[in-house]
């Protein structure tokens, strides 16, 4: 499903409302479904050879290895990555009038590290177009935000001109994770490996994750707990970056995240509904 970005548009939009259960399982079969649909039209083997021949020409430039998503990170005293989000399953249509290419430029002016763009089409009503846009826009380095259930995501993240790829451990088994570490490697892209919980965490590091995202909001209720983010950092080892995700809505708690021992932040909410986005990261950036 997609909505047109207008505002008369947005009003016949009918977003659907994911049913009472495992939330996360649900959005995991959407996505199996749409890369099916997706190598229906163009087969894997083609969409991996023009991503694999995109990262050639970058490693002959002299491009390949510097993983701006990451350099971004530990660059920053404390980073901001700011979402372009559009709708959520649990909170509805957040922005009815959505130009992820406007909030992306404001994100910049007001001194982000990174930009995350939604691309998932039916829940949150992103699009990989707004990605490509997106990322053709800003200087920042761009996460794609998704359920990468299947290689066609990563590949088509690389074309799209994404720095970084979303993995979610709880829907992707060890032996998978560790294949697509190496691929989001292979393509110079970095992986942000999503955990909620010890085990996720375990799964992550064995997989050999170089940086953690941990999401304070459980993707399976969409319950928020900002002592996940303080429980779980204290057992990722030195070295390797936590970026705390969902939850944050003010000054105090990026201090709190920071204190437990996160290097950025993953806002998407707080943003979106702020009336003015870039004096809201300016505050919360004034630590």
């Amino acid at each position: 499903m997609s909505c047109e970005t207008s505002a008369s548009a947005a009003a016949n939009c009918r977003l659907p409302t994911a049913p009472a259960g495992d939330i996360l399982e649900l959005l995991a079969a959407r996505a199996r479904a749409r890369a099916e649909e997706q190598k229906a039209r163009t087969p894997l083997v083609e969409l991996e050879a023009r991503a694999v021949a995109l990262a050639a020409a970058e490693r002959q430039a002299g491009g390949f290895f510097a993983y701006p998503f990451e350099a971004a990170i530990a660059s920053a005293g404390f980073a901001f990555i700011c979402e372009c989000k559009r709708a959520s399953p649990s909170k509805g249509l957040i922005a009815p009038e959505y130009d992820p290419v406007a909030i992306a430029l404001d994100y910049e002016a007001a001194g982000a590290s990174c930009i995350s763009v939604l691309t998932e089409p039916e829940f949150f009503l992103g699009a990989a177009e707004h990605l490509r846009a997106v990322a053709a826009a800003v200087s920042q380095p761009c996460l794609r935000k998704d359920f990468v259930v299947d290689d066609w995501f990563i590949y088509e993240a690389k074309l799209l001109g994404a720095a970084a790829v979303l993995l979610i451990a709880a829907i992707t088994p060890r032996g998978e994770l560790e294949r697509r570490i190496h691929l989001c490697r292979r393509l110079g892209l970095s992986a942000l490996v999503e955990v909620h919980t010890e085990r996720e965490l375990d799964d992550a590091l064995s997989s050999g994750a170089s940086l953690i995202g941990i999401n304070a909001r459980n993707l399976r209720d969409f319950s928020v707990d900002l002592g996940v983010v303080e429980r779980l950092a204290k057992l990722v080892p030195a070295g390797v970056p936590v970026v705390a995700e969902s939850g944050v809505k003010s000054r105090e708690d990026v201090l709190r995240l920071k204190s437990a021992g996160a290097r950025a932040a993953l806002i998407g909410e707080t943003l979106m509904r702020a009336p003015d986005r870039r004096a809201l990261l300016a505050e919360l950036r004034s630590m």
